[in-house]
């Protein structure tokens, strides 16, 4: 088996370039990086005698922009990227014969009623859900052989990242204030668990979304917390935050997150919880600190 994962320069790809190993090929876009091919999946030419060439038995596909305030104010981008890149893809895929994995969010639900089941009905308050629920129903409309892995709050050391954890430990080290939600709930997700579960379920013949998140449901501050104490940082630094005082431009889920009970009974892949994922990221933080 080939796997082509587009978006492997990114945070969640190059954690998934690890977990496939020697069977991975990566793409980057912007930032060359070796050993990955440059590809921007608005374009379409580009896209198909990429994959024509390559020829992956499957394509698994994090590649997005995914920073919802952006779409919100950019949203004929994020419609380029989001929607217009991804059945790019999806119907290269179908060209070759390809199975598809691509990466949602939760964010395509209201957040009324979280943590949600793959099967719940979305309902997308902001331009960024709206476009990933676009983009879900392209694959639909093209594809039969296909996994939709809806994802929330993913978190990892990852130094140069951008992440949730490593916002919070460089504000620690610096002693600057967070603010963090204290009305938004989640499932945060350990990048490492991730990438072994969409592994097992791209080499597996289910069809369909899955929710390979932790299981955990908890605040984005009770979460901040947890990782300070379990990090080794005083929490004073954190500074809980109502989403009205945050004054977004866009709307978020407040209950949101996504159910992982279904998925997990699928996988041998156990899916880690906050406290086992945060300590493996301690272990690693205090790894690299002391190099």
């Amino acid at each position: 088996m080939s796997v082509l994962i587009i978006g492997a320069s990114g945070f969640v790809g190059g954690e998934l370039m690890k977990a496939f190993g020697r069977a991975a090929i990566g793409t980057y876009h912007r930032t060359p990086t070796d050993g990955l091919h440059p590809l921007d999946i608005t374009d379409p030419d580009a896209v198909e005698a990429l994959i024509a060439r390559v020829q992956p038995t499957v394509i698994v596909h994090p590649a997005a922009q995914p920073n919802v305030e952006r779409c919100e104010i950019e949203p004929e981008e994020s419609h380029a990227v989001n929607v217009v890149g991804t059945a790019n893809v999806a119907r290269a895929a179908r060209r070759i014969g390809a199975r598809f994995v691509y990466f949602s969010t939760d964010y395509l639900f209201d957040g009324t009623a979280g943590p949600y089941a793959p099967d719940a009905p979305p309902k997308p308050v902001q331009v960024y859900g709206r476009h990933k629920l676009e983009a879900e129903q392209a694959i639909r409309d093209v594809l039969d052989n296909y996994l939709i892995v809806r994802i929330c709050g993913v978190y990892g050391y990852h130094p140069t990242g951008k992440n949730f954890v490593m916002g919070l430990i460089g504000r620690a080290r610096r002693g600057e204030a967070m603010q963090v939600p204290s009305d938004q709930w989640g499932t945060p997700t350990f990048v490492e668990s991730l990438a072994e579960a969409v592994r097992e379920l791209a080499h597996s013949t289910h069809i369909g979304a899955v929710h390979p998140v932790g299981p955990d449901y908890l605040s984005r501050i009770a979460f901040a917390e947890t990782a300070a104490e379990m990090l080794g940082f005083d929490t004073g630094f954190l500074e809980p935050r109502t989403t009205e005082q945050l004054r977004q431009h866009a709307q978020r889920p407040l209950k949101g997150g996504v159910d992982n009970r279904s998925t997990q009974a699928l996988l041998t892949t156990r899916l880690a919880s906050v406290r086992e994922g945060l300590a493996i990221v301690r272990r690693q933080m205090d790894t690299d600190r002391a190099q």
